[in-house]
């Protein structure tokens, strides 16, 4: 087999990553685990939804990516790139670090002395020094190692792969010049940092920080509803012209990364003596969001209608974890907070998405709905995520499909122009007092 690259995880970072190296010219060997993303990639399909991505992997040269459960028993491959996920224990919110110690394992097993080992997935800071390099060493005795973590938006990961800046931390000079030759191919900007440490704590403190600015955005929105003024108001008014970093509108803050890697972070911290609070409480006002809004919306529910709360249909718009740009990731989604405080609860809870399939909006304890069946008969609707399409609402069609009292509780008020001060339609904005 000509020189080539492994790609061990073809999820929504691995396969994006995999697809534009493949596109520069460079062979590469997909690892996956899961049969039904390596049948799909087989037949030139993306196994979930990111622009552009199928059209990609169709306009690839045969041979140019192939897939398999297991790493090619050929000779070592130029690099190996890891793209695992690290998720935290829901119980402990530990760091899980089982499926890359299996990736690291698989790729140690079929290195070669020049084979250069990249790690994508983000990790607690020394993982790479003190989890990885081990085992590495018990296969070569000089590996090279370099962390360089992915920091792209799902739905425009293809363009961001080339327009990023990435960041490239090695454990040695032999291993900087391997894996900046090997990004080389990707994008002209890259970052060369001191360390495998550096790096890692950079995509940390990176996802932390964007969790603590909207941190405050919520946290403007949670004081504005109890002096009875309008967050977004007061924001943008805040926001206009003035030089200054622009405050966050309010909203919930979701994904696998912005609800994992804080943990990770204060782990990395706390594991070296220091406890970070500004990280801690950004974080637990972050998650409270989705139930301060539930809390709010069924009390206002309880007060306009006069049918038992058990008896209601609520309607719940966005399953996702977010709206722009679009996907059909639900990991750290609000719609799981949702289903859990009301799954039960109510007569029907109907689950509505544009993108996620109704096997994955049924999992999650909803019944999966068309826009327009979900809201036939509700009481009420919860929008969670700010997809454009949910624009299209109307306030005759709220009237004529819902029954009273129709109360519209919007976490991003991405139906406020068309619902609010509508007769027959209770219309409450997140962060509205």
């Amino acid at each position: 087999m000509a020189e080539y690259v492994t790609v061990i995880g073809l999820g929504y970072v691995g396969l994006p990553v995999a697809v534009s190296l493949a596109g520069a010219g460079v062979r590469v060997a997909g690892v996956d685990t899961n049969p039904v993303v390596r049948n799909a990639v087989q037949a030139r399909q993306a196994p979930f939804f990111e622009p552009g991505l199928t059209e990609a992997l169709r306009a690839l040269p045969e041979g140019m990516l192939t897939v398999a459960a297991a790493p090619p028993a050929t000779r070592p491959p130029r690099a190996i790139v890891i793209c695992v996920g690290t998720p935290t224990d829901p119980d402990t919110l530990q760091p899980d670090l089982t499926h890359l110690q299996a990736a690291v394992d698989v790729g140690a097993s079929h290195m070669g002395d020049n084979t250069l080992v990249v790690v994508r997935s983000t990790v607690p800071v020394g993982t790479c020094r003190q989890l990885v390099l081990p085992r590495l060493r018990a296969q070569v005795a000089n590996p090279m190692l370099a962390f360089c973590p992915e920091r792209l938006i799902q739905g425009t990961a293809l363009a961001e792969i080339r327009s990023l800046p990435q960041i490239v931390g090695p454990l040695d000079e032999r291993s900087l010049a391997a894996a900046d030759d090997l990004h080389a191919t990707l994008t002209d900007k890259r970052v060369s940092v001191s360390s495998l440490e550096t790096a890692e704590m950079i995509k940390l403190v990176g996802n932390a920080h964007t969790d603590l600015i909207y941190g405050f955005g919520n946290e403007v929105a949670l004081m504005a509803t109890a002096l009875g003024l309008d967050a977004g108001e007061v924001i943008r008014s805040a926001n206009t012209g003035y030089p200054r970093p622009d405050i966050s509108l309010p909203g919930y803050v979701g994904g696998s990364c912005l609800t994992k890697d804080p943990y990770l972070l204060m782990y990395s911290a706390s594991s070296a003596g220091y406890s970070p609070p500004m990280v801690a409480a950004a974080r637990q006002l972050n998650e409270e969001v989705p139930v301060l809004a539930v809390g709010r919306f069924t009390r206002q529910l309880a007060e306009l209608s006069n049918r038992p709360f058990t008896e209601s249909k609520i309607l719940v718009c966005g399953m996702a974890y977010k709206g722009r740009p679009e996907t059909d990731d639900v990991r750290g989604a609000a719609s799981t907070t949702v289903a859990r405080l009301l799954g039960g609860n109510v007569k029907t809870l109907a689950g509505h998405d544009f993108l996620v399939p109704d096997h994955v909006v049924r999992g999650l304890g909803f019944e999966p709905a068309g826009l327009e069946g979900g809201l036939h008969d509700a009481d009420g609707a919860l929008l969670l995520v700010d997809h454009p399409r949910y624009r299209d609402i109307t306030a005759d069609q709220v009237r004529a499909l819902m029954r009273g009292p129709r109360l519209i509780l919007d976490m991003w008020g991405i139906a406020e122009d068309a619902l609010a001060d509508e007769d027959g339609i209770t219309y409450v904005r997140y962060g509205r007092g």
